[in-house]
């Protein structure tokens, strides 16, 4: 069996997708370009979907047939070489699962992420502690402690991302329930956490809001999820949900409408990101 390829890079999949619209606007069928390629016609629809690498002579020569002039495709070759580069959390792939691999890369290259939360604090939130016990508690399976600790280090890693000049805007709902269930014995666990998270609250590209148990159910009860946004026309909004052991990515337009009108349902009836804080520091003092 070959070895399975990592998840696609952001990068691949909006390159995919160009050489899909390159080819319907050619008037081609998948069929022609593979017969130019000489390879399957399910081999031209992986290229497209970002199933296999983007292989540059392939490229060039479905450029080249779709009518594209030399110095676009020498653009599009040149983004093919650095869409292809591995992206930096692959170097924890011993701990990171494939389905979550792509998750990784769509954060990366969002322009906005709206997420609801049930259980805890999102994880480009948490502290180290918090993560760490978040984890030993078993979330992530029978793992010894370097492997929870290989967890930890790619979580923070990846809150890297609200470091950057432009950051995305992280928008987050989370249930009353992250703020009552303990993580640990140990108070300045959550006392710390919750520091940051009213930290983060002051900063203008995150917006947090606490579903309240007094305002009544919600049509997001059934599992976290988050809608991802993206500056390049050619990716289409995304959104993220995971079960035990696997995720779905959705993007059809009905399956994203639905989950953006439950987060719309879910903002206009959770707390204000003020009235948010407010709720943060009481929860602070009780620990």
């Amino acid at each position: 069996m070959s070895e399975r390829r990592p998840a696609p890079t952001v990068g691949q999949v909006v390159l995919g997708r160009r050489l899909q619209e390159l080819r319907e606007a050619a008037g081609i069928k998948r069929e022609e370009a593979a017969q130019v390629l000489r390879v399957a016609p399910a081999t031209v629809r992986r290229m497209e979907m970002a199933e296999v690498a983007l292989k540059v002579p392939y490229v060039q020569v479905l450029l080249s047939t779709y009518g594209v002039s030399d110095e676009e495709a020498d653009s599009f070759v040149a983004l093919t070489e650095e869409a292809n580069q591995p992206g930096w959390w692959q170097r924890f792939h011993d701990v990171l699962p494939e389905w979550f691999s792509l998750y990784v890369s769509l954060e990366g290259a969002a322009g906005l992420i709206r997420s609801y939360e049930p259980h805890f604090v999102p994880g480009l939130l948490q502290t180290e502690d918090y993560a760490r016990a978040v984890m030993e508690a078993g979330t992530i399976g029978q793992t010894g402690p370097e492997t929870i600790e290989r967890h930890v280090s790619l979580r923070m890693a990846r809150q890297g991302l609200l470091e950057r000049d432009n950051p995305p805007h992280l928008w987050v709902i989370m249930d009353e329930t992250v703020l009552r269930r303990p993580v640990s014995m140990r108070g300045e666990v959550m006392r710390e956490q919750l520091d940051k998270l009213l930290e983060f609250g002051e900063r203008d590209r995150v917006t947090l809001q606490v579903a309240e148990f007094e305002s009544g159910p919600h049509p997001g009860t059934y599992a976290p999820f988050s809608l991802f946004r993206f500056d390049e026309p050619e990716l289409p909004d995304m959104v993220f949900t995971e079960y035990l052991t696997g995720a779905l990515y959705l993007d059809s337009r009905t399956e994203v409408s639905a989950h953006l009108e439950v987060l719309d349902h879910m903002t206009a009836h959770a707390a204000s990101a003020q009235h948010t804080k407010k709720i943060l520091r009481d929860y602070r003092e009780t620990f």
